[in-house]
């Protein structure tokens, strides 16, 4: 089972999503008992030599998920506990034990794991996340190993990384993110040669203009002559919506005449 030379003898639009019971009753009894499983497809690896990111490369098949018969090893000579460790972290278990069933017979039993970088018990918790299927009684199977420190000669694994959706979400947000255009685009003048584009701040006092230097010339000589033109006046009230009432009494009391006209007229 080496190489991925048997993945390409599968029929095109083939899918691999075996139930917990079909991977006990077809793949691991049948693996645990030296017979063929319906499909060679699942390897012979032991994980606990490799690192989870490792592992994809290792399988005969899969995208997004990867299935492995591996050994089961000690942790102590006298125990039965199995070693989790791994090349640079550690296998830990999660939730409880699911047992599996097929028909009324209890056939096997499922376990939840998580990988963690580091040594226990200040290791990182990563996304790598195991299911592990052993048989419901493999002391009664050939082939044990008495005396040693293996534990199990088989048990069936299947390895994939979790979506952190929350992570994916925001790095998708981070990605799309634009700053707010704060300044508004105002033109003066009719003649496109000759107009002068500036910003002007969404909420702003004439005076604030003037000690900006925002406007021209001839709309400070209008403002200090306590006059204005119809002109001045309408680029005004658009780019200072957010006036104060100190500011259009003050406008209020300005007299309306044209500054360059005979005052007579």
């Amino acid at each position: 089972m080496e190489g991925k030379a048997s993945s390409s003898d599968l029929p095109p639009g083939f899918r691999f999503h075996p139930t917990d019971e079909e991977l006990i009753v077809y793949y691991l009894r049948n693996q645990a008992m030296s017979r063929p499983c319906p499909v060679s497809i699942i390897p012979e690896v032991d994980i606990y030599k490799f690192d989870p990111w490792q592992l994809p490369e290792k399988a005969l098949f899969g995208e997004n998920e990867w299935y492995f018969f591996s050994p089961r090893d000690r942790k102590y000579p006298n125990g039965v506990r199995p070693n989790r460790a791994a090349v640079s972290g550690y296998w830990k278990a999660t939730g409880t034990d699911k047992a599996i069933h097929s028909g009324s017979d209890y056939v096997g039993v499922k376990k939840a794991l998580v990988f963690y970088n580091g040594r226990p018990p200040k290791g990182v918790k990563t996304d790598w996340i195991m299911h592990e299927y052993r048989l419901n009684n493999p002391r009664k199977l050939p082939n044990q190993h008495k005396g040693t420190m293996r534990l199990d000669d088989w048990v069936l694994c299947r390895i994939y990384k979790k979506r952190n959706l929350a992570k994916d979400l925001l790095e998708q947000k981070v990605e799309d993110f634009q700053p707010a255009q704060m300044d508004d685009l105002v033109t003066f003048g009719n003649d496109a040669s000759e107009q002068h584009i500036s910003t002007f701040p969404r909420i702003c006092s004439i005076s604030h203009l003037l000690d900006m230097e925002y406007l021209s010339p001839i709309s400070q000589l209008l403002y200090d002559n306590n006059s204005y033109n119809t002109t001045f006046d309408f680029h005004h009230t658009v780019g200072n919506a957010g006036i104060d009432d100190v500011e259009k009494a003050k406008l209020d009391e300005i007299p309306y005449q044209y500054p360059f006209m005979d005052s007579g007229n």
